[in-house]
């Protein structure tokens, strides 16, 4: 009897110290490689980094989109640049025109 009480004095604390530092340990790795944790905060600056950039080269491309339809339409219309879009959707080119074929890039 006194045996057991010496055990159960000693395992107990034993075990409580081990299962509340097993859950601390989880916690804690989960507040560093969690999906809200501290590395993951790296992650998400550098995806934001690179949506900010693509977000950018798109409104470049919005700009140039928007020149190009303010040529076209107004009261003054770009006659080159009218005479290059009807030629590019009707497939035509002008017998004056000098045409280059480049190689297809195989994949």
């Amino acid at each position: 009897m006194v045996i057991y009480r010496r055990v159960r004095a000693t395992f107990y604390p034993l075990l409580l110290y081990c299962v509340s530092g097993a859950i601390g340990g989880y916690f804690v790795w989960h507040a560093v490689n969690g999906e809200r944790g501290l590395k993951t905060k790296g992650e998400y600056e550098q995806k934001i980094a690179t949506l900010r950039s693509d977000l950018d080269d798109l409104k470049l491309e919005h700009a140039s989109w928007d020149h190009r339809i303010s040529l076209l339409s107004g009261r003054e219309i770009d006659r080159d640049l009218l005479d290059e879009e009807t030629r590019s959707l009707l497939g035509r080119v002008n017998r004056n025109d000098l045409v280059v074929f480049f190689p297809r890039a195989q994949k």
